[in-house]
């Protein structure tokens, strides 16, 4: 049976570790589902320049699970939402820990995390993809989800100049829709063949045959 902790513990220890280099620390529980099952998650935000100082420390805890990295477009800042699972699998153990950073857009660039948890790189790359932050010190950077021959500087995710512009989005239904044809008339539905009614049967009276 593995030590675990309680939320608000694990968030102290942040506090004491980092100090002033982690804020916005949150603590928050709420009930899902039909059995109402506590999740636990500790929210705080972290430098770029900690992050890898913050999920070593989490290791120490307790190896994590990588749910994911999100990602938000919050004008002058990406923000880049680290979520990970500590005491993963244990029966109402679970807590949820989350590191914000906040990426500016004039230097959009982060480290690595793929040294502590290898499998980061997949959701690295896709940052890299669709929302233009370059991860230093990538193992792989190629393209995960967007092809070869997408445009540069493009990025789906973003939402100011440096995203989908109006010239690339496509109609789907205009697409390959031949124009000299009549459009097609709709068929009028088949009339529902009627069923002669079988003859109701008089009831038996009950009373003795003449």
């Amino acid at each position: 049976m593995r030590a675990t902790m309680t939320p608000q513990d694990l968030a102290d220890r942040f506090v004491q570790k980092f100090g002033t280099r982690v804020s916005n620390v949150q603590v928050k529980e709420r009930c899902e589902g039909v059995k109402k099952l506590p999740q636990k998650t500790v929210w705080m935000t972290v430098s770029r320049e900690d992050i890898n100082d913050a999920v070593a420390e989490l290791i120490s805890i307790d190896y994590p699970h990588l749910g994911v990295i999100a990602a938000s477009d919050n004008g002058d800042m990406i923000d880049l939402l680290y979520h990970l699972q500590v005491f993963f699998g244990g029966k109402h153990e679970e807590i949820c820990v989350v590191f914000t950073v906040q990426v500016p857009k004039s230097d959009p660039h982060v480290p690595t995390i793929s040294g502590l948890i290898p499998g980061a790189v997949y959701s690295e790359r896709e940052k890299q993809d669709m929302i233009g932050v370059t991860v230093d010190g990538i193992p792989d950077s190629r393209r995960i989800f967007l092809p070869d021959d997408f445009p540069e500087n493009v990025y789906p995710w973003r939402k100011d100049e440096k995203g989908i512009p109006a010239s690339m989005v496509r109609e789907l239904w205009k697409v390959d829709r031949p124009t000299d044809r009549a459009v097609p008339p709709v068929a009028e539905p088949e009339p529902a063949e009627k069923k002669e009614s079988e003859p109701v049967k008089d009831a038996p009276s009950g009373g003795a045959a003449e």
